[in-house]
C-alpha cells in the first residue's frame, strides 16, 4: 500500500478510474462506487445550495449548524441505498443542549431537516471546544433510523445509543449492530465562499465489506486496505467545491482503481403544504382551534423544517 500524506495524491503507477457514464453533477450529489476487483463498495456525497438551504432556514449557532449538516449528508449516504419509492429518517435525540436533530430524505433525492435546541445551553457546551460533536450537544440519548416504505407497508426502525462526538460513529455503531455489516462512514460540514459569501457545504464517505462467501473467499485483507486509504481522506476534501468526487475517490482508492456509478441530485425540500396544515388543525378539539385565532382572524402555523408560516381562515378547517 502507498502511503498517502497531506490530502496530496499517491504516486504510484495506476490503473485508471473507470466511470459508468461522464459525470454532470458537481455538487449536490449522492453516488455508489466500487473499488475494482475488491469486495468494498461504498457511497460519496456531495452538498453545496441544498444543504444551505435547509441549514440558512433558521437561526443555528454554528455547532448545531454543523450537527444538522452531518445528519443531512448521513441521510443521502444511507437513504441512496432504498430500492424502492420511500422515505429515510435519521433522528438522534437526547439530554443535551440540543434536544433532537431529524433529517427527512426521500428517494426523489429531498432532504429537509430540523434541530431543536436550547440556546444558552449549546453557548455553555461550546466554552473551550472548537466546535463541539454530537455526544457533546445530544448527550445521553439514542440514535435512530427509521425506513417508511408507504402506507401500505410497516415502517422499519433501528435504535442504539449515542456513541462519540460524531454521527458518523453513531452510524457505525448502528449497521454494526442492526446490519452486522462492517462499515466505515466520515462526515464533513463547514462554509466555503466561491464568490457569493460564505455558504455552507457538507459531504460525506461510507464503505461497506462484502461478505466473504466459498467464491469470493476471505475479504478481511481487502477491507483492511480500504479502510487504510479511507482514514486519509480529510474533512476540508470532502467539502472543498474545487475538489470533484471523482478527483477525490482516484486520490483515495485509485491503487486498484475505483468505479464510480451514476449520480442521484439532490436537493433542498419541505413537504409541508397548507392542506396538510389544515389536516392537523382538524386534529384538534373546536374549543383548542378557537383558541389559536389571532387578532386578524387567523391561525398562524409555521413549518418547523422550513420556517414557513401558513395563515389560515378557521372556516378552511371547519
Amino acid at each position: 500500500m502507498t502511503p498517502r500524506l497531506g490530502g496530496g495524491v499517491k504516486s504510484a503507477p495506476v490503473r485508471p478510474i473507470w466511470q459508468a457514464v461522464t459525470q454532470t453533477l458537481t455538487d449536490d450529489l449522492v453516488a455508489p462506487f466500487q473499488i475494482e476487483a475488491q469486495p468494498v463498495r461504498g457511497r460519496i456525497v456531495r452538498l453545496g445550495p441544498a444543504v444551505d438551504e435547509v441549514l440558512s432556514r433558521h437561526d443555528y449557532p454554528d455547532a448545531v449548524a454543523n450537527l444538522l449538516g452531518e445528519a443531512c449528508a448521513l441521510a443521502a449516504l444511507v437513504g441512496a441505498s432504498l430500492k424502492f419509492e420511500g422515505r429515510l429518517i435519521v433522528q438522534a435525540q437526547g439530554d443535551g443542549p440540543v434536544a433532537y436533530v431529524v433529517v427527512d430524505y426521500d428517494t426523489a433525492g429531498h432532504l429537509r431537516g430540523y434541530c431543536r435546541f436550547d440556546a444558552e445551553r449549546v453557548a455553555a457546551a461550546s466554552q473551550g471546544f472548537a466546535r463541539p460533536g454530537a455526544g457533546t450537544l445530544l448527550g445521553k440519548g439514542v440514535f435512530i433510523m427509521t425506513v417508511d416504505q408507504g402506507p401500505d407497508m410497516d415502517r422499519y426502525q433501528g435504535v442504539t445509543p449515542i456513541e462519540g462526538e460524531t454521527l458518523a460513529l453513531c452510524a457505525e455503531t448502528y449497521f454494526a449492530q442492526s446490519e452486522q455489516t462492517p462499515t466505515r462512514v466520515r462526515l464533513a460540514v463547514g462554509q466555503a465562499d466561491v464568490g457569493d459569501g460564505p455558504k455552507w457545504r457538507a459531504g460525506g464517505l461510507l464503505i461497506q465489506n462484502i461478505a466473504e462467501d466459498l467464491a469470493r473467499g476471505s475479504t478481511a485483507d481487502a477491507w483492511d486496505t480500504a479502510q487504510a486509504f479511507f482514514e486519509t481522506v480529510g474533512e476540508d476534501e470532502l467539502i472543498d467545491p474545487m475538489v470533484p468526487s471523482e478527483t477525490l475517490l482516484w486520490r483515495l482508492f485509485h491503487e486498484d482503481g475505483v468505479r464510480m456509478f451514476p449520480a442521484k441530485a439532490l436537493t433542498g425540500f419541505c413537504r409541508c403544504s397548507e392542506e396538510k396544515i389544515v389536516g392537523m388543525l382538524r386534529s384538534f378539539p373546536v374549543e383548542e382551534r378557537a383558541d389559536m385565532v389571532e387578532d386578524d382572524g387567523h391561525i398562524r402555523v409555521t413549518c418547523e423544517y422550513c420556517s414557513r408560516i401558513y395563515a389560515v381562515a378557521p372556516e378552511a378547517v371547519d
